[in-house]
């Protein structure tokens, strides 16, 4: 049942358990004991809140997660996590409805599962954004000076452990370890050299003074043991504390609603191993399930649109009309080519080669096993502007997504562009009101005529990528779009038949000013209308940031516990 901190690390890997049902409870619900502070989910920001109100504000903290306590040790190792991508122990896989926009198809947006939440199972790029991002959730989104960049500089930086780079904007004490891959491919060097020669400057950090050109990503990884290890937020936040009895984690645990005395958040129900449990909070309840279930949660538990409350028969507490508006991800089209012969990372996890990476890895901590195989990008705008909206990736193989069959892995070259600030917005909202059934999520990709414009401007300028030297001296012929994919109908066509999910779902419980209809939360992450309640996760977003979103979810984590701390010594 419940662990503390101390039985959660002294016990170690702890198997997912398969048994546990989400059936109907066989006994009346268990009181758990009283808990200062009750967080609601185990990701990034979760940890980040729970661990920083522990360490800082001495205060008693209880987290409740849905997944399991651990991740395989094969997710430690940088490359690992290639293994896992489709695993339902680890994943919940979110099957989007079915879109018009893109000719009936429902792409499928994965979410984590696991203690450590994204940062257990992402590909660790570690990327803040832009400057210009914040300011303008200060200023355009009306949140304050508070959320402006040189005000969340500070907490980037305070987090952040960086290996290579000491200077003003990175962070060299804090608790998460940041750095360049254990391994660069020739590939993605020859990508950098070929985005050079079209003009693209290098840049050798995308978290510094600016964000434009081509360069090394950095990750959350960093050397344990004499090995480059995946740096999640378990173990750069949870095992340290080990022993302390003012953290308390409940893993292997599904949350069904969030109980109010009038608007008061005074409880968490969930469901355990087959029995139902009332988790009450002395203090505050902090939401961190994720975009998806955050919202999900808020609804199921009174708070939001109040005719989509009704439909489904729940009873209105608070109406919230934004509670599950204002959906944006990123999301990415590909380009693809077939290398001459043997070039970039196929087929080094089969065979003698992975066991030669395995052995060399063992040894030394470094080789292809310390990479995650996505090591280089390029940030530009290819409609000519200063500012980047696009992210162009460099994967050094033949990469498909699941619902695209058509073609095999191979050796090659997969660019991929990721549109960084989305102008469409989709939502979620319930499929019933049963605690246990998905949402419905509807991502609304290209549902902004400017989003496809510039995706099919960055697919063009990928192939005058892949065309430039010394890319274009180890590669064949294009796999995809195709050399007869020419026109802009015919690569809207394709994107609308290839685009994905860059995995960041951001922003259905939105902040924002006093007077905003839509906003859900105050600028200090408070659910509107209702009292000891706050969202701490990628939901609160208001506007997603031109970067992966794990950096901010950091922050946000971070910023509420201080939030939540601050407000209980005064």
């Amino acid at each position: 049942m419940a662990q503390s901190a101390r039985q959660f690390n002294r016990q170690g890997p702890r198997p997912i358990d398969r048994t546990a049902s989400e059936s109907a409870p066989v006994t009346d619900p268990i009181t758990e004991p009283l808990a200062d502070i009750v967080i609601i989910g185990g990701g990034t920001a979760a940890l980040v809140a729970a661990t920083t109100l522990v360490e800082r504000f001495g205060r008693q903290v209880t987290v409740i997660e849905r997944g399991p306590a651990t991740i395989p040790p094969l997710m430690r190792v940088p490359a690992g996590y290639l293994k896992y991508l489709g695993s339902p122990e680890l994943l919940e896989m979110h099957q989007t409805v079915p879109s018009d926009r893109l000719n009936g198809r429902a792409p499928i947006v994965p979410v984590s599962k696991v203690l450590g939440g994204g940062s257990a199972v992402n590909a660790m790029v570690y990327m803040r954004g832009q400057r210009d991002d914040y300011d303008a959730w200060a200023t355009d989104q009306g949140l304050g000076p508070d959320w402006g960049y040189d005000a969340l500089l500070p907490h980037f930086r305070d987090l952040e452990s960086n290996a290579t780079l000491t200077d003003p904007f990175h962070g060299s004490s804090g608790p998460v370890r940041i750095g360049d891959p254990g391994s660069i491919a020739p590939a993605a060097r020859d990508f950098i050299a070929a985005c050079q020669s079209l003009g693209h400057p290098l840049n050798p950090d995308f978290n510094g003074k600016a964000q434009t050109g081509v360069g090394i990503m950095q990750h959350t990884m960093g050397k344990r043991q004499g090995r480059i290890q995946r740096s999640d937020m378990v173990t750069a936040l949870v095992q340290p504390l080990s022993g302390n009895p003012l953290l308390r984690i409940i893993t292997d645990a599904t949350v069904t609603r969030i109980a109010f005395e009038g608007r008061r958040a005074t409880a968490v129900h969930f469901r355990k191993d087959g029995r139902d449990h009332v988790q009450p909070a002395g203090h505050e309840i902090l939401l961190g399930a994720g975009t998806y279930n955050t919202a999900r949660l808020l609804m199921l538990s009174g708070i939001g649109p109040a005719a989509h409350l009704h439909d489904h028969g729940i009873p209105v507490i608070v109406d919230l009309p934004g509670v599950g508006s204002n959906l944006q991800d990123h999301h990415e089209a590909p380009v693809i080519m077939r290398a001459k012969g043997r070039y970039g990372y196929f087929g080094q996890d089969r065979g003698w080669r992975m066991v030669s990476h395995a052995l060399r890895y063992a040894l030394t901590g470094t080789g292809p096993a310390a990479t995650t195989g996505i090591e280089a990008c390029v940030f530009f705008d290819p409609m000519g502007g200063t500012r980047p909206t696009i992210q162009l990736y460099c994967v050094p193989i033949v990469y498909l997504d699941r619902d695209v069959t058509d073609q095999k892995a191979t050796f090659g070259m997969t660019l991929t562009s990721c549109l960084l600030r989305p102008k469409a917005r989709g939502t979620v909202r319930l499929r019933s009101a049963d605690p246990f059934a998905q949402p419905l999520v509807d991502s609304n990709f290209f549902g902004h005529p400017e989003d496809m414009t510039l995706t099919l401007a960055a697919l063009r300028h990928a192939r005058r990528i892949l065309g430039a030297r010394p890319l274009a001296d180890h590669l064949a012929a294009e796999i995809l779009p195709g050399d007869g994919i020419q026109s802009d109908e015919d690569l809207a066509t394709f994107a609308k038949k290839t685009v994905k999910t860059n995995y960041h779902p951001s922003g259905s419980a939105r902040m924002g000013p006093d007077g905003d209809p839509m906003a859900v939360l105050d600028p200090q992450m408070r659910v509107r209308g209702t009292a000891n309640l706050r969202v701490i996760d990628c939901a609160a977003i208001p506007a997603i940031p031109s970067a992966n979103t794990n950096a901010i979810a950091m922050v946000l984590g971070r910023k509420a516990a201080i939030y939540v701390g601050e407000a209980a010594q005064n």
